[in-house]
């Protein structure tokens, strides 16, 4: 069955889906769907119906995405489901459909650990999809109004504009908690009884136990899944929110101030010595009840002033308490800088001009909301001195150099002094020659953006 077929073409297109003319409806008599749309009993149904699985393939195609471990691709998924969406929908309808296991990969993180993301097939990503499609709005009311992470019209934005809320209001501890692997470690068993408490479909229940189940292929080993819910899969993030929601109503009742973003939970509180008390109780039901271990290493009860949280801190100025990127953000951000503009790279400038810009837009829009006025104008101007090292040194040769100087402006005598200077290429980025050549107009014209406006024009919007 998951032989690759060629029929249709491969490339993407918004009137793709999963049917095409003369298609027999999905929720057929065949296939035992009810008529009931809105009701619990039915969810199999509203979950392979015809519109529900369209939105889902949709979903993936925009995602794109690597292949899993049947080397499907995101492209190819289309033409498969025109060949094989009877013998799917049959076997899913009979219990018998059987998801293939995740591929492990390892991502660095940033403070030198390893993030072990799960890949699922293009087909399982889509059914995973159509089933937190539907589930997601049956469990977004039981979610607390301090959860975050991975629900409609919420943000890590959000998040921390919440938190900068708690200080000002005289919470200025937090108990910091991090959860050692927690998407590898969710207890099986324990998901399944919180999902339980709002679905009663058992062929839904049944199919959600085998993604869980489905296993891991690591450099093509296969191993079991016995425990954890892989991260990269589209069903992950509702189910961890499921998860760690027993946590939400605990602090709840017992009155605490938190935010939490997926398995990031802060909680703030007046005292250090309030805050060590409630390390220790939270640690223990993280650990007895959800079966959870805490990194003890990395939880810590301190200061929002100097504690990351989704890759920010608080900061107390004369105009109140702002928030601004951690210096692990800022640091991060230059570093990778640095080596794109790395000047024996080979590659030309106008390439090395889009990678700046794919990386900064993507920073800025989230960094964005900060204050790091003078970061920013202090990086634009680093920056900027990058680039310009970078262009003298392809332009290799005296020659080249004299030449390309003459025609920005330079006069001959000091073009033929300068591209002749055994000065080396950091000190001539910052000297006044390649200030009057390579003027900010010129790089703009070469398709640089100045990062410094690109921040003041973000900003401003909150």
């Amino acid at each position: 069955m998951r032989e690759l077929q060629k029929t249709g073409e491969p490339g993407y297109r918004q009137r793709d889906s999963v049917e095409h003319e003369g298609y027999v409806e999905v929720h057929s008599a065949f296939h035992g769907e009810k008529n009931n749309q809105n009701g619990v009993s039915n969810l199999f149904e509203r979950i392979l119906s015809r519109d529900n699985l369209n939105q889902a393939y949709l979903q993936v195609v925009r995602n794109k995405g690597a292949a899993g471990v049947d080397g499907m691709t995101y492209d190819q998924l289309l033409p498969y489901l025109k060949e094989h969406r009877e013998e799917l929908l049959t076997q899913l309808y009979l219990g018998k459909y059987k998801p293939q296991p995740v591929l492990r990969v390892d991502i660095p993180k940033q403070d030198g650990g390893i993030r072990k993301l799960g890949i699922p097939t293009v087909i399982d990503r889509m059914l995973q999809q159509a089933i937190n499609q539907v589930l997601q709005p049956i469990f977004e009311p039981t979610f607390s109004d301090n959860s975050f992470g991975f629900r409609p019209k919420r943000s890590a934005h959000q998040a921390i504009i919440r938190a900068k809320s708690h200080y000002e209001q005289g919470y200025k501890h937090v108990v910091d908690l991090d959860m050692k692997a927690y998407f590898d470690t969710v207890n099986h068993d324990k998901l399944m009884y919180f999902v339980e408490k709002q679905i009663t479909d058992k062929r839904v229940l049944r199919l959600i136990r085998r993604y869980l189940l489905s296993g891991i292929m690591i450099d093509g080993i296969f191993q079991k899944s016995e425990e954890g819910t892989p991260q990269g899969g589209n069903l992950s993030p509702l189910l961890s929110n499921i998860y760690l929601n027993e946590l939400d109503h605990l602090l709840e009742k017992r009155g605490h101030r938190f935010v939490r973003y997926a398995d990031d939970c802060n909680i703030y509180v007046k005292s250090k010595r309030a805050g060590q008390r409630v390390m220790k109780s939270i640690t223990k039901f993280l650990e007895m009840d959800l079966s959870l271990t805490v990194n003890r290493e990395k939880s810590a009860v301190g200061s929002p002033l100097k504690r990351k949280f989704l890759g920010f801190c608080l900061l107390v100025t004369k105009k109140g308490v702002q928030i601004r990127p951690h210096y692990k953000a800022k640091e991060t951000v230059k570093q990778k800088l640095r080596r794109i503009t790395k000047r024996n790279r080979g590659r030309s400038i106008d390439r090395i001009l889009k990678e700046i810009q794919q990386l900064m837009t993507g920073w800025i829009n989230y960094y964005g909301i900060g204050e790091m006025k003078g970061f920013m104008k202090n990086l634009n101007g680093w920056l900027k001195r990058r680039i310009r090292q970078y262009i003298w040194k392809q332009w290799k040769n005296p020659r080249t150099k004299r030449k390309n100087l003459i025609q920005l402006g330079i006069d001959k005598r000091k073009a033929y002094e300068w591209s002749n200077t055994r000065k080396g290429y950091w000190i001539i980025s910052g000297s006044y020659v390649l200030h009057r050549s390579l003027t900010d107009k010129e790089l703009a014209s070469r398709g640089y953006k100045d990062i410094a406006l690109q921040y003041q024009s973000v900003h401003s919007n909150y």
